[in-house]
């Protein structure tokens, strides 16, 4: 299971909202580390090495695109997949991930006890990708490297 010991960083500013999502993630057994500004994500996204990253967009000190574009533009946390909390409409989706999130999630604060364990399945889906993409690259190095010594 992609839970088990997972690493998050949840950034969220709207403290009711980080510690709901913050015990639905705990419970869905991932190690969480929360953010309250963009200052701070990038400083615990740096210390801790996140396996991803929940980033909400509408952050004090550091806004969140600002952010996305500092962990990307960072070769310690470009890898980190970071999924992206909103309320916007989707009118932004496509420009974010081109700007590199690796997914969207939008925050509806009404099913928020539905929310949230969906919030887990997202960050499940998209370590499974990462781990399926890391997995498949790292056979086709050693493909490669194989191919070059047999010339």
């Amino acid at each position: 299971m992609a839970g088990s010991n997972s690493k998050v960083l949840l950034v969220e500013d709207s403290k009711f909202l980080r510690m709901a999502n913050e015990r639905a993630l705990s419970k869905a057994g991932f190690q969480v580390s929360t953010a309250a500004d963009g200052e701070e994500a990038l400083q615990v996204a740096n210390d801790k090495l996140p396996d991803i990253i929940l980033l909400d967009m509408m952050l004090p000190k550091i806004s969140g695109p600002d952010v996305l574009k500092a962990l990307k533009g960072n070769p310690a946390t470009m890898d980190i997949p970071v999924v992206v909390l909103t309320s916007l409409s989707q009118r932004n989706e496509e420009k974010l991930l081109h700007e590199g999130a690796a997914a969207y999630f939008e925050k509806s604060t009404l099913q928020l006890d539905k929310s949230s364990n969906r919030l887990a399945a997202t960050v499940e889906t998209v370590l499974d990708r990462v781990n399926h993409q890391k997995s498949l690259n790292l056979r086709l190095q050693t493909l490669a490297a194989k191919k070059a010594d047999g010339q």
